[in-house]
């Protein structure tokens, strides 16, 4: 009994050791997502507006509007002067019952005046939200547009330009074309508070708003002969949503709710609802390397580039190769790069970022302005 019981723990040691050299190598915990330097506050309040944008999307592919108007009041126009900067809404086009706000600086305590005459120069802006969300008088962006115009000492038009799904391709794109045919008519059927000067005119958005503005800038170039008085001086695409079909590394490294405001699912659902039915993100609309999105781009008449990236932002791999397109095509492109910079950061004056990305729009239109874009 004893020499069994012995020889049973001899033949058990190595069958023990054999089993722990044949076992697979553990595999190591999965990299985790990076995350972008916010505060606890901040990253909850992001997570917050992304749940409640969420439960506002229906699985139909329309969107709960009334329950979305609770979550994103209006805020009014103010005619005098708040920090500096008043705002009137406006009709733009009766036909389509097309809107703007604009905002205006308070001149008269201004530092510095417009150089060439009393006239402002006028930046043309587009919000963001996937062609969906928010609207010219959203807060965030009632509050954005006063900064720009402030920092900038130039008259903002931010146009109310329809929205998806309600209006798809190419809706929004034709109003912001509207937008400019109004400021090339005559400014006193307009009855404007102050002066334009729309021989200084930008075209200005964000996330969606900076694909609309890079769209309307591509069709004022291919017609620029048709405009009386109006000339682009300056696009500024603020983190514009473009897309396609695949998966872009910081679409994968970024998704799963590393980074607040965009996500892959998200971005999926404003596509379906913006593109007309059965298109796919070949689409001209989101491609920016289709032909057909670059009617007018070869035209002298297609403006110089201010173009921000953002180093949180999921969409960046697209941004980029926009901007290497626009290089390509021998376009006048500045890049600012934030390494830090979620979507849609500039709309958080508590960034540094934000602040820095405010100034540099004001040193493009002040460099800008009177150059224009159409080589002339």
């Amino acid at each position: 009994m004893e020499h069994n019981d012995r020889s049973h723990q001899h033949s058990a040691e190595p069958h023990a050791r054999r089993s722990m050299a044949e076992s697979p190598t553990p595999l190591p915990p999965p990299a985790r997502k990076p995350k972008p330097p916010l505060s606890r506050l901040m990253r909850l309040s992001l997570k917050v507006v992304d749940r409640a944008a969420d439960a506002t999307r229906r699985a139909d592919g329309t969107l709960n509007r009334r329950a979305l108007s609770l979550l994103d009041p209006r805020v009014p126009a103010i005619s005098s002067p708040c920090r500096g900067v008043a705002s009137r809404d406006l009709v733009l086009d009766p036909s389509t019952r097309l809107r703007a706000r604009l905002f205006y600086p308070d001149t008269s305590k201004a530092k510095a005046k417009p150089a060439s005459s009393s006239a402002l120069p006028v930046i043309v802006f587009f919000h963001g939200g996937g062609f969906a969300f928010f609207s010219a008088s959203s807060a965030a962006y009632d509050a954005a547009c006063r900064r720009i115009a402030r920092y900038s000492n130039a008259a903002v038009l931010s146009v109310n330009y329809r929205r998806s799904p309600e209006h798809k391709f190419p809706a929004p794109y034709d109003d912001g074309l509207a937008a400019l045919r109004f400021l090339d008519g005559d400014p006193a059927k307009n009855h404007l508070p102050v002066p334009l000067d729309a021989s200084r005119c930008y075209l200005a958005g964000d996330s969606a708003g900076g694909n609309i503005a890079y769209h309307v800038a591509c069709r004022y170039a291919s017609a620029a002969a048709s405009f009386k008085n109006l000339r682009l001086a300056g696009l500024i695409a603020i983190q514009p949503f473009f897309g396609g079909e695949e998966r872009t590394p910081a679409e994968l490294r970024l998704g799963g709710g590393a980074a607040p405001i965009v996500s892959v699912e998200r971005a999926d659902w404003m596509w379906r609802a913006f593109l007309p039915p059965g298109a796919d993100r070949t689409h001209p609309a989101a491609n920016f390397a289709h032909p057909d999105a670059a009617d007018g781009l070869d035209s002298p008449a297609f403006p110089p580039v201010l173009l921000a990236v953002g180093g949180f932002d999921p969409l960046q791999d697209w941004q980029r190769r926009y901007g290497e397109m626009l290089k390509g095509r021998g376009k006048d492109v500045r890049v600012v790069e934030y390494p830090d910079a979620i979507h849609a950061f500039y709309l958080f004056p508590g960034f540094d970022d934000a602040r820095d990305f405010i100034i540099r729009i004001a040193e493009f239109v002040a460099e800008s302005a009177g150059s224009g874009g159409d080589g002339e």
